[in-house]
């Protein structure tokens, strides 16, 4: 190893430790202050040259800085993520009672034909709309919504499970235990309920 190399090394290590020391001294409340463990070592031990300076040098990998997350801030993390990403998605709007009425997209479970209406499957309660389902599930598609029955649409982002059936039908279910029959005349849309699929078997072949 040449000398100019050695002496690199020893510059970049110094730097180190004058980092780790600064952000230390910058933020005293850090979880990570004094989570770092060094040990002191001689030069002789690395280089030909034996010298008195000393350095730092992480003593082992596995005493590196861990930050620790308890389990009530990881929940707490996630619903705020939850809620930011609610916040963010796509809405649909709607007349009803003769207010308009906002609601996610991710909040409605499946869209149900009723007559000249369909029923929005949102939970606790339902609401009706004068539209066919044809159009709404035109309208739904570039949001993630498929159509598994020629009355029923699906929120993909819903579904929990789908169960084949003797009669090459499947039985899908929704978050909140509902569950919708799914026809052979649309069980080739349950190709999107994933974007990755994993294993030997797939749905629909």
């Amino acid at each position: 190893m040449s000398a100019r190399t050695i002496q690199d090394q020893s510059i970049a290590r110094k730097t180190f430790v004058q980092q780790a020391a600064q952000a230390d001294a910058d933020d005293p409340a850090s979880p990570l202050r004094g989570a770092a463990m060094f040990s002191t070592k001689s030069k002789s031990a690395y280089t030909p040259r034996a010298t008195e300076d000393q350095f730092f040098e992480a003593a082992d990998t596995s005493l590196l800085p861990v930050i620790r997350v308890d389990a009530a801030s990881l929940m707490q993390v996630s619903r705020q993520l939850e809620s930011i990403a609610k916040r963010q998605a796509p809405r649909i709007a709607f007349k009803a009672k003769g207010s308009i009425v906002l609601l996610n997209l991710f909040d409605i479970l499946a869209v149900q034909a009723e007559g000249n209406y369909v029923s929005l499957q949102h939970r606790p309660n339902p609401y009706l709309v004068h539209e066919s389902l044809s159009s709404m599930a035109e309208k739904l598609k570039p949001y993630g919504f498929i159509r598994i029955h020629r009355s029923v649409v699906v929120n993909v982002s819903a579904v929990e499970q789908v169960q084949p059936l003797p009669t090459g039908e499947y039985r899908l279910r929704v978050r909140g235990g509902k569950e919708y029959l799914v026809t052979r005349t649309y069980k080739h849309n349950l190709r999107d309920l994933a974007q990755l699929w994993v294993g030997t078997e797939r749905l629909c072949g």
